[in-house]
């Protein structure tokens, strides 16, 4: 600082600012979002779900799977999906489909074009007529077996094969 009494130059800028407030802090941009797990790709996109809390009586069909937590009486028709009974499902019915998963309780027969799996917490009750089978240790099993060979389509004859045939005619 200087005074009067003072001899010599005066120097203003001896570490003295006149902005003595801090820059306002600038705003932050949240980090993205992480991007959800990709779904698994089922063979059919659409899965439908009967709850719990839900009792239907008649005929299910339909060209998607379908979970089954609650309890159905009748029969289920869904040739080339997936049908799912889980733990707490209960299916009194005769089952057509590619592929069924028994975590619950069925009292049916059962027609896979696939295979069918009795989980260790499972029971059926019925014939089963499927390419494969899968009982885990612990799962509950009555009724017959039919093991069928999986559709075999007619294979086509390569075109490289036709060509020779004809050049030897």
């Amino acid at each position: 600082m200087w005074k009067p009494t003072q001899t010599g130059t005066i120097n203003t800028n001896a570490n003295t600012s006149t902005n003595t407030t801090p820059d306002p802090p600038r705003p932050v941009a949240p980090p993205p979002a992480p991007e959800p797990p990709a779904r698994a790709q089922a063979v059919s996109s659409e899965q439908a779900t009967i709850g719990k809390g839900l009792f239907i009586k008649g005929e299910i069909s339909g060209s998607e799977s379908l979970l089954v937590d609650g309890k159905i009486e009748g029969s289920i028709n869904l040739p080339g999906n997936r049908v799912t009974v889980g733990r707490n499902g209960q299916v009194a019915a005769n089952i057509t489909a590619r592929e069924v998963v028994i975590l619950g309780k069925i009292r049916g027969n059962i027609s896979a074009t696939d295979r069918v799996d009795i989980r260790a917490e499972g029971a059926l009750n019925g014939d089963v007529a499927a390419a494969r089978i899968s009982i885990e240790d612990g799962a509950y099993f009555k009724g017959g077996i039919d093991i069928r060979k999986p559709d075999v389509k007619p294979v086509a004859v390569p075109a490289a094969a036709e060509t020779a045939k004809v050049a030897q005619s």
